[in-house]
């Protein structure tokens, strides 16, 4: 009987059509507070965050009030809202009407003053930046004010300190991705087109992204491949196993990257760092692959293929060696080619020793080859001048194909030894490019970590 004769009392006689203040010149000062439940989900791609935050109003209405002492010391009341006046505040940025519980009542205390306490599930629209994922931080402003009503007449306040709501994370769920750092408020005046001014109260939700997952399943296997064409190059360059390597690697990166394309965020707008790392390291690749191509190309004996030039020399056999310090591989190079070249110059030496035995077995042919003019001289006298001609003829062939031979093996390990060298320069140069790219990104990350 107290509850629902003082509840009779209030509302026999209200007009929640109108703004509840006895003189229209008084401002009605709404105090509003915020505080941040949980992070639902970020989408980058349409620029959404869904947030569940617990809103506070508190007003004071001029027509509920009453004197406790003929209420059985009533000092406060729930009541409905749809039977009250409730100020018509939103939130500029809401994009989508979201799944929250309907909160039927309000709180009414005898001096007329009203508490509006809810739970909102908020879709806002907010401006996100991508560039430094995983390792983003998150700027998304809730704008609360009145719809129509100008600041003459509705006029917003901060219900608790800045500092209190900027650090408060007592009812924040924080086991997700997303982490909230902070809460800031601010008040400020706006108009529209030179109208009358209008008030709105700030409050700028920051969040960061929590990237052990993101570093764990994209950074760390791309690293890992990185390190395995870097250690690739210590494969002979003279072998073919070091392009096939590559080409494993580029193919085994190219099915990575089409396996974390769905884990990157998308947007219109920007690419994100991470997207460009990724694509540099496959730049890097190939440009890997076709050093390695360069290399097979230069180590490997080709037929009719010309002296290594002397400007090349100077700058790889004599410059280069020193600067890199490199002599070592060079002489080591030698000894290989010469190991090469064995089997083939025993084979010539069989050969050659063969004929030579065959043609002195007559000495008028020994002196034959001793005396040429001669031989050709009586050629038509004897009955085997045409024979030994013949012998002479295919001696001399043999002769021109062995030095032929000997001078496109000195042209072999020639290139050989610029293959080596400029194998040498180009790894240390391939290196230094992946180590610089690496620390920057380090760099850049840690620092946006940390701001």
């Amino acid at each position: 009987p107290a509850l629902r004769r003082l509840s009779h009392s209030l509302l026999a006689h209200y007009q929640k059509g109108t703004r509840p203040v006895r003189d229209w010149r008084t401002t009605t000062n709404v105090a509003i507070d915020l505080m941040v439940y949980a992070i639902l989900s970020v989408d980058e791609k349409n620029q959404v965050l869904t947030t569940y935050i617990w809103y506070r109003q508190h007003w004071t209405d001029e027509f509920l009030k009453w004197d406790p002492t003929h209420f059985d010391n009533l000092t406060q009341i729930s009541l409905p809202v749809e039977s009250i006046w409730v100020p018509d505040i939103l939130i500029n940025e809401f994009v989508d009407v979201g799944k929250s519980p309907h909160v039927p009542y309000v709180y009414v205390s005898h001096h007329g003053e009203v508490q509006n306490l809810k739970p909102i599930q908020v879709m806002t629209a907010c401006s996100l930046d991508i560039y430094n994922f995983p390792f983003d931080v998150q700027n998304c402003s809730l704008t609360f004010t009145s719809w129509l009503h100008h600041i003459r007449d509705i006029n917003l306040s901060l219900w608790r300190q800045p500092e209190l709501v900027k650090f408060d994370r007592s009812v924040f769920m924080n086991q997700g991705e997303w982490e909230l750092l902070y809460v800031l408020s601010h008040f400020q005046e706006f108009s529209v087109k030179s109208s009358d001014n209008y008030a709105e109260m700030k409050f700028y939700v920051v969040i960061r992204r929590r990237p052990l997952f993101y570093t764990v399943s994209l950074l760390l296997p791309s690293i890992f491949l990185m390190v395995m064409d870097i250690v690739g190059f210590y494969l002979p360059p003279h072998s073919g196993e070091r392009v096939s390597f590559k080409i494993t690697l580029l193919l085994g990166y190219s099915v990575f990257l089409i396996i974390v394309s769905d884990t990157l965020p998308a947007t219109a707008v920007g690419t994100p760092l991470i997207g460009i790392y990724f694509v540099v390291c496959m730049a890097l690749l190939v440009i890997s692959l076709t050093e390695t191509i360069l290399i097979v190309r230069l180590v490997h004996k080709q037929d009719l293929q010309p002296h290594v030039p002397k400007w090349m020399k100077h700058l790889l056999l004599e410059r280069a060696t020193i600067l890199l310090c490199i002599r070592d591989r060079k002489k080591l190079s030698q000894s290989r080619m010469q190991s090469l070249d064995t089997s083939g110059q025993v084979e010539n030496n069989d050969s050659t020793a063969k004929l030579t035995s065959y043609v002195c077995k007559d000495p008028r042919e020994c002196g034959a080859m001793g005396g040429t003019r001669s031989a050709l001289a009586f050629a038509g006298r004897t009955e085997g001048s045409a024979a030994l001609q013949e012998v002479l003829r295919e001696t001399m062939a043999i002769r021109q194909l062995l030095e032929k031979r000997e001078e496109f093996r000195d042209v072999a390990r020639e290139w050989l030894q610029v293959g080596y060298v400029l194998d040498v320069l180009l790894f240390r140069v391939y290196l230094a490019a992946v180590l610089a790219y690496s620390i920057t990104l380090g760099a850049l990350w840690s620092v946006w970590r940390d701001a």
